[in-house]
């Protein structure tokens, strides 16, 4: 399905979570994104992804954005380009600590055109229960080396673990630079995703996933789905109401800057507050 511009989308368990390290929002959300900077020479990432092989599991960890539609284009120019502190300003440790972690930010096509993949934690964990996130979480030894392939591979396989999606009808298209999650020590690599072949999804194990939804990049877009989150702690961010959800945290600063840096976003009241218990 259509319904998409070249620039823009128009239309467009509890211990086993705790186990596998779970990657969700911050306990605070990132600080309001920095003024878009000027353009610089490309970033390199810190592994060539796109120069490995396939994986001999399900799933495939050869990044190409050979085959995709016109309207990732933008996403796929911003993830060639973007620096690490252009997304954030929280950057991993120089000393390597943090422990090694991957989301997927998976992009398909639904009713509406281009959308996102989230997930919802389950109300009953103790971290970060209830917040929608992307699918990821913290490599496993045999991920491989975090270095290179490790955080494809880990995308892949805690999507599958959490949605139940084929990762074999997943084309990796990007990787956005390493970013830090202070509170957690999570040193998270954002793996771009083509939803090439969907799949069912559903809460694998419901222990841990409440829900999982798409999200229509249109929605994100919507200057009306669009607030500033305000912490108890009195820190702010960007987040989105979408979905019966609000989209905060670590995943929203993401998106943020992804529709940012795509051109796709548009103007939007950052003076329009919402508590973190917006639901009450």
């Amino acid at each position: 399905m259509t319904g998409a511009t070249q620039n823009r989308p128009a239309d467009a368990g509890a211990q086993r979570a705790a186990a596998r390290g779970a990657v969700g929002p911050p306990d605070a959300p990132p600080p309001p994104p920095p003024p878009p900077a000027a353009p610089q020479a490309p970033y390199a990432p810190q592994a060539p992804y796109g120069a490995f092989p396939p994986a001999t599991g399900r799933g495939s960890t050869d990044v190409t954005a050979e085959g995709l539609p016109g309207w990732l284009d933008p996403v796929v120019a911003a993830a060639r380009t973007v620096r690490p502190a252009q997304l954030s300003r929280f950057l991993p440790p120089e000393d390597g600590r943090g422990r090694q972690s991957a989301v997927l930010i998976l992009f398909g096509e639904g009713p509406r055109g281009p959308e996102l993949l989230l997930m919802e934690r389950a109300s009953s964990l103790r971290s970060h229960p209830g917040q929608p996130s992307f699918p990821g979480g913290a490599l496993d030894p045999e991920d491989g080396d975090p270095r290179t392939t490790g955080p494809l591979r880990a995308a892949l396989r805690e999507a599958e673990e959490e949605t139940g999606l084929d990762p074999a009808g997943v084309q990796l298209f990007g990787v956005l630079p390493r970013l830090y999650i202070p509170v957690s020590e999570f040193v998270v690599t954002p793996v771009l995703g083509w939803w090439r072949t969907p799949s069912p999804i559903d809460a694998v194990d419901p222990a841990e996933t409440a829900r999982v939804f798409t999200v229509p990049v249109a929605d994100l877009t919507d200057p009306g789905h669009r607030v500033t989150v305000v912490h108890p702690s009195g820190h702010q961010g960007p987040a989105f109401t979408v979905e019966s959800a609000l989209v905060w945290g670590f995943t929203a600063g993401v998106i943020d800057r992804i529709l940012h840096f795509a051109g796709w976003e548009l103007p939007w009241d950052r003076s329009r507050h919402v508590p973190l218990d917006w639901r009450s």
